[in-house]
């Protein structure tokens, strides 16, 4: 039995290698030939991608060189346009385009173009103009504060932002004569050029010769800080506007409002406490049948009431 077995074995092992021989010596003679192929071919798809990006970048880098070129040309033209350069004549006229005055409601438009024409028309593009010397020109006129100068193209212009002081008390030398100049609440005078003032503004009329006893010209912030608080202490007491006060006889000094004239006399310590006692009196006022010429208050302790 076992030799059957070994027989049947050993044919079947002689069969198996009669039959797998030739096809293996197939395999090995096409395998070199088919790798060639297929190497070829891929050789040539890498030449053609190789082929491709060198035309892409070819491209691309004449596109990018293109685009330099017309972006330079476009630069210069645009930057040598007429809408970059202000107008020659821009200083010579008020109301023009090319200058746009904002905020000046204490200086008029024509005084600030005058100080202008002292400052030559940028004849560079407007990005490039210097504005120091414009400024600079601009503060020397007396009620502005501060300047803002803005830029503008297509077309070029120049917009010029003032701010000015507040007025706070115009000076006169009688109640029935126009104001012949002002102080601002930080202590600059300004004369008569730059009124009259807009309604607007609320002032304190004080009435001052300014060439005896206490010249309004030789006035500091104090002073006016002085007179700006017994305005409002008389205007708190009495629940009137002040209509002006009298500094004509700094000794002897009046303060008028709607119903009657204010005598405060000498400005002292204790005015402060004087004006308090308005309260108390202006009912009595009131009730006076005769026409009071003013209320004094210039006594400490006593109250007095003129009549005409």
């Amino acid at each position: 039995m076992d030799e059957e077995i070994t027989e049947i074995t050993e044919i079947s092992t002689e069969e198996y290698i009669e039959v797998s021989e030739p096809e293996q010596t197939k395999q090995i003679e096409q395998s070199p030939v088919d790798d060639g192929k297929h190497l070829v071919k891929k050789k040539r798809r890498e030449r053609l991608i190789r082929k491709g990006r060198i035309k892409q970048e070819r491209f691309r880098g004449f596109m990018r060189f293109l685009f330099s070129i017309l972006f330079i040309f476009g630069f210069v033209y645009v930057s040598k346009a007429s809408g970059w350069y202000m107008d020659k004549n821009a200083f010579n006229r008020v109301g023009g385009s090319s200058v746009e005055i904002i905020n000046n409601n204490i200086v008029p438009s024509y005084k600030i173009l005058a100080l202008l024409k002292n400052s030559d028309v940028p004849l560079v593009p407007i990005y490039m103009a210097r504005t120091d010397s414009i400024k600079d020109e601009l503060m020397k006129l007396a009620p502005i504060e501060d300047v803002y100068i803005r830029r503008y193209a297509f077309p070029a212009r120049m917009q010029i932002i003032l701010r000015e002081r507040i007025p706070s008390i115009t000076i006169s030398p009688d109640a029935k004569v126009p104001p012949i100049a002002f102080f601002t609440t930080d202590g600059k005078l300004i004369g008569r050029e730059f009124l009259p003032l807009r309604p607007s503004y609320k002032t304190i009329l004080v009435l001052s010769y300014g060439n005896k006893g206490d010249d309004y010209r030789k006035w500091d912030l104090n002073k006016i800080r002085q007179i700006e608080k017994i305005a409002g202490y008389v205007e708190t007491y009495s629940k009137e506007p002040v209509e002006y006060i009298d500094f004509r006889n700094p000794d002897d000094v009046y303060v008028k409002i709607k119903t009657v004239n204010i005598r405060l006399g000498k400005i002292d310590e204790n005015v402060y406490k004087r004006i308090e006692r308005i309260p108390s009196i202006l009912p009595q006022v009131k009730l006076v049948d005769s026409k009071v010429k003013y209320l004094d208050l210039s006594w400490e302790k006593v109250n007095y009431l003129k009549l005409q």
